[in-house]
C-alpha cells in the first residue's frame, strides 16, 4: 500500500514537472512569436514609410533645440558635454528671392545685338539735325538655342603635277595631305562620337533612343554602329587619359569608394542574368584635384579594390562592406550617413509610440548633431577642422558609444540592426578625426555612383565586357569633367582630337589633357564668355 502511494506521488511529480516544462516551452515559444510579430510589424511600417512616407533623413529638430529631447539628460558621462547656448530669435518670415538672369545663365556666352537708329530715322524729327549717341542700356534678354545640326563633311583631295617635269618626260605628282580618320573606313568624327558619349553618360540616353534621335537629324545610324564608335574611341583615345587619372587618384590623401551592380549579357563563364559590378573611386571633398573614377569588374570580391588601390597608403572612406578589409596599409574610415540611415529606419512611425522619446530617435539625434557640427566646420582649413572636431565631436562620440553599449535591443529589430552596425565597425567609425581632409560620411562616393545608376535604369544592361569597360571609361571622364567645371561634350571632343594628332606620343600631351590644367580650363571651361 505504501509503495503504491509512493508510486502515485512519484508519477504526480513527474506529471507536474512535465507540465511545468511544457509551460516553460510555451512561454518561450510565445516570447519568440511576440518578438517575430514585433519585427514583422516594424518591417511593415518601414515598407509603408518607404512607399508612402518621406525619404529624407534630415531633421530640423536637432537634439539641443529648445523643446526637444536632450541627449545628455539621459546619460551620466565622465566628462560632461555642454549643450550649446540657446538663443531666442524673434520670429520672422523670409521670402524666397528670385534668381537674376545673370545667376540663371552665368555659364552661357553672351551675344549682343545693338539696337541703332539708322539713316533718316537718326535725324531730329523737329530740325532734321543728325542726332548723337548719348548712351545705351540692356532692355531685354532672351535665350536662343541652336538645335543639333548634322553636316556631311567631304574631304576633296587635289593632286598637282609639275608641267616642267612633264615636258622633260617625267611625271612628278603631289597630293594634298589628308587628315587622319578617327576610325579607319568610318564616317565617325570627334564631334559625333563625343555627342554620342555625352548623350549616354550624361543624359542617360541608351543607344536605341539615340538611333531614333539620329534619324530625326537625317542620318540612318543604327545602334550597332553607334555602340562600335563608342567602344572603339573609348579604348583607343580615352583609356590612356583614364589611366593617368588613376595615377593621380593614388596620389590623393583621401579616397572614397563604393560599388553597384550591372549586368553583362555576353560574359565568359557567366549566365546573362548574373551580376557584375561597377566599382567607384573618387577623391576626397577637400582634395586639390576632383577625380571620379569607375571600374568594371565581374564580381564584388574585395581583391578587386585591393588590386586597384595596391600602391595607395592614405585614408579610404567606405560603407560597411567587409570586402574592403582586404585593403592593406591604409586607414579605413566608416560612414556615419549609413549609420544615421539605420537609426532613422528604426524610429517608430506611429504617433502613439512617442517616436521622439524612442531609443532609435536618441541614436538618430546623436548622428544629426555630428552632421550639424560638420556643417559648421566645412569652410575651415584641414588643420583647424581637425582641431575643432576633437573639441566639439569627441565628447558627442563618447556619449554615443556609452549610450549604444547600454542598449538591449529586441533581437532582429531595426534598432538591433543599427546598434550592431555601429558596434561591429567602431574600429574605423572615428578615424575621420585623424585628419581634417577626411569626411564624416561616404556621401561623395554615393553621389558619384548614382550617375551610373541613373543611366543603368535606362540602358538596363551591357551587351559585352568591352562595352561595360568602355562605359566605365567614358563615365569617368564625363563625371570628372563635370566635377572640374568643364563642358563635358567639348572636353571629350578635345581629348579625341588631340590624341588623334599625337597618337604615336600620347604622353607628350597627357598633362595638358587633365581637366584641371590651364589649357583645358581655358578651352573647355564653363565661363561668362561673349560672342
Amino acid at each position: 500500500m505504501k509503495k503504491s502511494v509512493e508510486t502515485q506521488d512519484l508519477n504526480m511529480n513527474l506529471l507536474v514537472n512535465n507540465l511545468l516544462k511544457q509551460l516553460e516551452a510555451k512561454d518561450h515559444q510565445m516570447e519568440q512569436l511576440n518578438q517575430t510579430i514585433a519585427n514583422l510589424t516594424e518591417t511593415i511600417n518601414e515598407l509603408k514609410r518607404k512607399i508612402f512616407g518621406i525619404s529624407s533623413e534630415k531633421s530640423s529638430n536637432l537634439p539641443y533645440i529648445d523643446g526637444q529631447l536632450s541627449l545628455f539628460d539621459q546619460l551620466e558621462i565622465d566628462e560632461p558635454v555642454h549643450e550649446p547656448e540657446i538663443i531666442n530669435v524673434t520670429a520672422h518670415e523670409k521670402k524666397k528671392s528670385r534668381a537674376t538672369h545673370d545667376e540663371l545663365t552665368k555659364n552661357v556666352p553672351i551675344r549682343t545685338i545693338e539696337l541703332l537708329l539708322e539713316g533718316d530715322s537718326r535725324n531730329c524729327p523737329y530740325c532734321y539735325t543728325k542726332m548723337e549717341d548719348i548712351g545705351s542700356k540692356v532692355v531685354r534678354e532672351k535665350i536662343h538655342i541652336t538645335p543639333a545640326k548634322v553636316e556631311r563633311v567631304q574631304y576633296v583631295q587635289h593632286s598637282y603635277a609639275c608641267p616642267q617635269c612633264r615636258e622633260d618626260g617625267e611625271a612628278t605628282i603631289e597630293k594634298a595631305p589628308v587628315p587622319k580618320p578617327l576610325i579607319n573606313h568610318s564616317m565617325a568624327s570627334a564631334t559625333a562620337v563625343s555627342y554620342i558619349m555625352y548623350q549616354k553618360c550624361t543624359n542617360y540616353l541608351p543607344f536605341y533612343r539615340q538611333e531614333q534621335d539620329w534619324t530625326q537629324l537625317g542620318v540612318k545610324l543604327n545602334r550597332g554602329t553607334i555602340a562600335s564608335w563608342f567602344n572603339t574611341c573609348a579604348e583607343e583615345y580615352l583609356e590612356p587619359v583614364y589611366e593617368r587619372y588613376h595615377e593621380y587618384l593614388l596620389r590623393q590623401s583621401v579616397i572614397h569608394a563604393d560599388e553597384t551592380t550591372c549586368q553583362v549579357l555576353n560574359e565568359d563563364g557567366k549566365t546573362p542574368e548574373s551580376k557584375s559590378y561597377i566599382w567607384l573611386y573618387t577623391s576626397g571633398a577637400f582634395e586639390e584635384h576632383r577625380i571620379v573614377l569607375y571600374e568594371y569588374q565581374p564580381s564584388r570580391g574585395g581583391y578587386h579594390a585591393a588590386k586597384f588601390l595596391a600602391d595607395y597608403h592614405g585614408f579610404v572612406h567606405t560603407e560597411g562592406f567587409s570586402g574592403y578589409n582586404r585593403l592593406s596599409d591604409i586607414t579605413r574610415c566608416g560612414c556615419w550617413a549609413h549609420l544615421r540611415r539605420y537609426m532613422f529606419e528604426a524610429i517608430p512611425m506611429k504617433k502613439e509610440s512617442c517616436s521622439e522619446k524612442s531609443e532609435a530617435y536618441i541614436g538618430y539625434s546623436y548622428c544629426n548633431q555630428l552632421f550639424h557640427i560638420e556643417k559648421e566646420l566645412k569652410d575651415l582649413e584641414p588643420e583647424e577642422r581637425q582641431k575643432k572636431r576633437l573639441e566639439l565631436e569627441r565628447p558627442v562620440l563618447d556619449a554615443f558609444w556609452k549610450w549604444a553599449n547600454g542598449i538591449n535591443a529586441l533581437g532582429g529589430s531595426k534598432l538591433a540592426e543599427a546598434i550592431n552596425y555601429a558596434q561591429n565597425r567602431r574600429s574605423y567609425m572615428e578615424n575621420y578625426l585623424l585628419d581634417g581632409r577626411c569626411s564624416i560620411s561616404n556621401n561623395a562616393a554615393e553621389r558619384a555612383v548614382k550617375s551610373y545608376v541613373m543611366g543603368r535604369k535606362n540602358f538596363l544592361f551591357h551587351d559585352t565586357v568591352k562595352g561595360a569597360k568602355a562605359s566605365a571609361i567614358v563615365y569617368t571622364l564625363a563625371e570628372t569633367a563635370k566635377a572640374d567645371g568643364l563642358n563635358i561634350c567639348l572636353y571629350l571632343e578635345t581629348i579625341m582630337t588631340k590624341m588623334l594628332d599625337c597618337k604615336n606620343e600620347p604622353d607628350s600631351i597627357m598633362e595638358e589633357l587633365m581637366p584641371w590644367s590651364e589649357a583645358m580650363q581655358k578651352s573647355c571651361g564653363l565661363n561668362n564668355g561673349t560672342i
